[in-house]
């Protein structure tokens, strides 16, 4: 009797074993392939097919809508429980620039899904996205371009929430305890009357004020020479940018150095041609055999900005009061007109940003119409 059992009782910790294993598979799995906060979440959404694919349409969607924004953006409003409103954005950032999404949520936070898209041609691609418990994504783009951010929230999600788009500077600022304002000399400025472009931005500041590493690296070479006079090149990583701090009064650093950054590398001066000048540190950086970029938008240090929940529109609804209001592309008046509503249009709002409100309507026009032309119902 008991060699009888003996197989059934093995057959049947197996079988446990393998359940207890199967529930456990996924988990594992998302060890390797790291799927991101929309991938998982999708997964609960796949028991009703209906659901599953309203939700991907408004998705796909919104990878067509044009909106366009300038960076930094804040928006306002109320996530709608079980709609599929998303929110898609357009906008432009410079090399050296990391772009930041950050949504804040005030009562407690349900998942909130941000994907980053670059145009790449004529079609946007999908760069990055959030992971499942991040409510915030940074990310650095390798090169200048159009960008389109869509944020989607959970259909169980109702709270206010609180947007914020903005870019903070890749690399620290090159000269110790100056800013923007210190910055009086452009990229592709006129040099030597015409004759060549300035390939740097030049930063004033009083004599001997140290010039520092805006990033960790590795200082390849140092020397007086050329226009640059006494110079500092530093690598940013193995096979990274080269930095170029010139006509320097002074040089601290030397060739093959560890540097972090905020390390003194030398002292602002006018050396070089630069000698019939006022001290003043050119910074410039340069990309492999591609030669010279733009070096401002790596040091150019933006404001930062903290998430503020204001007044938005607790209705569904709102009513167009004008006899015509105009939808724009953006929340000013600077960005293309898409369309008029009439009076006693009906507009779904999303949002507020400063005194434009971000809509949609029932034909599944999206645009931004200021909030002196509507009313509530």
């Amino acid at each position: 009797m008991k060699k009888k059992l003996l197989p059934k009782f093995i057959i049947s910790i197996i079988l446990i074993s393998c359940c207890i294993g199967c529930s456990k598979i996924t988990k594992v799995t998302d060890i390797v392939t790291n799927p991101s906060a929309r991938e998982v979440y999708e997964r609960t959404l796949k028991d009703s097919l209906q659901v599953f694919s309203q939700w991907k349409n408004a998705y796909a969607s919104a990878q067509q809508d044009s909106l366009e924004i300038n960076l930094p953006y804040t928006e306002n409003g109320k996530f709608r429980k079980n709609s599929f409103h998303t929110y898609s954005y357009n906008f432009e950032v410079k090399e050296g620039s990391a772009i930041i999404i950050s949504v804040a949520q005030d009562t407690l936070p349900k998942s909130v899904f941000i994907s980053v898209f670059q145009q790449q041609d004529s079609i946007f691609k999908e760069v990055t996205s959030n992971q499942p418990t991040e409510k915030k994504l940074e990310f650095t783009p390798e090169t200048s371009g159009n960008f389109k951010v869509i944020i989607q929230p959970e259909l169980a999600n109702d709270n206010h929430f609180s947007l914020i788009l903005n870019t903070k500077p890749q690399y620290g600022f090159p000269v110790a305890g100056k800013g923007n304002k210190a910055i009086q000399s452009f990229w592709g400025n006129a040099r030597d009357g015409g004759k060549r472009k300035h390939e740097g931005i030049d930063i004033f500041a009083k004599r001997g004020t140290p010039v520092v590493a805006a990033v960790d690296g590795r200082v390849s070479s140092t020397g007086n020479r050329g226009l640059g006079g006494k110079q500092v090149w530093l690598r940013d990583g193995l096979f990274g940018k080269s930095l170029y701090y010139a006509h320097l009064d002074s040089i601290l650093a030397t060739s093959g150095q560890r540097v972090y950054i905020g390390d003194t590398l030398g002292f602002v001066g006018n050396t070089g041609n630069a000698k019939y000048t006022p001290p003043h540190l050119h910074f410039g950086i340069y990309k492999g055999y591609g030669g010279a970029i733009d070096p401002l938008p790596f040091v150019f240090k933006t404001e930062e900005i903290s998430h503020q929940f204001t007044e938005v529109y607790e209705s569904d609804s709102l009513r167009i009061k004008s006899s015509k209001a105009n939808v724009r592309v953006g929340p000013k008046t600077s960005f293309e007109k898409i369309t008029s509503l009439e009076r006693n249009d009906i507009i779904f709002p999303l949002g507020t940003s400063d005194n434009w409100i971000h809509f949609k309507n029932e034909n599944g026009l999206h645009g931004y119409v200021h909030a002196s032309l509507v009313s509530k119902i």
